[in-house]
């Protein structure tokens, strides 16, 4: 027991990370007063009552820290389920009908997939000025043509077996058939996908509110702290390594469980 305990012991440390990330984002009096600004305490070292220091406006950095779980949980969630919802709506419907509708799913996803991600999200937000929701938005647009893909790909390989040759002679509705009989085959690779895209999410949004096109100044994010804190490696290091770390943990948390999803997934396949 205690060595497959520790030979698991790295999902377990994801799975506490990520649960940590959670409660914090769903319970705000956890990080409540991150955004009180004190000037006196400027650029402050820890101490006792600011155990990371604090910022360049004189917000403690710990708290601060602490209150970005929400927008590192929020944004992200809604980017992997939007995005996947629609790879499962165009992915589902291209491998089940075929022929030309097929061919014309294909062909705008490889048209979309040939657009540089976050290069485009960084123009769009640039354009239409950003905003944290917006960027949002804009990621699932881009996102979604990976997980049609990934979808038509992974129903492909099952859209000869039996069991739906047997829903067609029993001519079920293709509504029916892709939701109850088609989805369920796949679900496991859907599962380690909501993960991985919710790590690359993560860093996508980051990357945004770093260069200062995401959430505004008055709310409490990782990539916005990271940028408002490079200035001040030298006189307080804690308030870039904090959201830094934070951001790192997260990230690798999220991609280990989409790993043991997907060897879970192939270990019963």
């Amino acid at each position: 027991m205690i060595t497959k305990l520790w030979h698991r012991l790295p999902q377990i440390i994801a799975l506490a990370v990520l649960a940590i990330v959670i409660i914090l984002s769903a319970v705000p009096a956890l990080s409540a007063g991150a955004l009180n600004q004190n000037i006196l305490l400027s650029t402050a070292l820890p101490d006792a009552d600011h155990p990371l220091g604090t910022d360049a406006l004189g917000r403690d950095v710990l708290k601060l820290t602490l209150a970005g779980a929400r927008t590192a949980i929020t944004g992200p969630v809604t980017i992997a389920v939007g995005a996947m919802a629609i790879g499962l709506i165009f992915g589902l419907t291209a491998a089940y009908v075929g022929g030309w509708v097929d061919w014309l799913i294909s062909r705008v996803v490889e048209l979309m997939l040939s657009l540089p991600t976050l290069l485009l999200a960084i123009v769009v937000a640039g354009v239409i000025g950003g905003g944290y929701w917006t960027n949002v938005l804009v990621f699932v647009i881009l996102y979604a043509p990976y997980e049609v893909r990934l979808v038509r790909s992974g129903a492909l390989a099952h859209i000869n077996d039996p069991f739906l040759d047997a829903t067609r002679l029993l001519q079920l509705g293709p509504l029916r058939t892709l939701t109850f009989h088609l989805f369920p085959v796949i679900r496991p690779l859907v599962g380690a996908a909501l993960f991985l895209d919710m790590s690359n999410a993560l860093v996508s949004l980051s990357s945004l509110s770093f260069l200062g096109l995401g959430v505004s100044p008055q709310d409490a994010d990782w990539g916005r702290q990271l940028s408002d804190a490079r200035n001040l490696l030298f006189d307080n290091p804690f308030a870039a390594i904090a959201p830094g770390v934070a951001i790192i943990v997260t990230s690798i948390a999220l991609n280990i469980v989409g790993d043991w999803i997907t060897e879970i997934s192939e270990r019963e396949a």
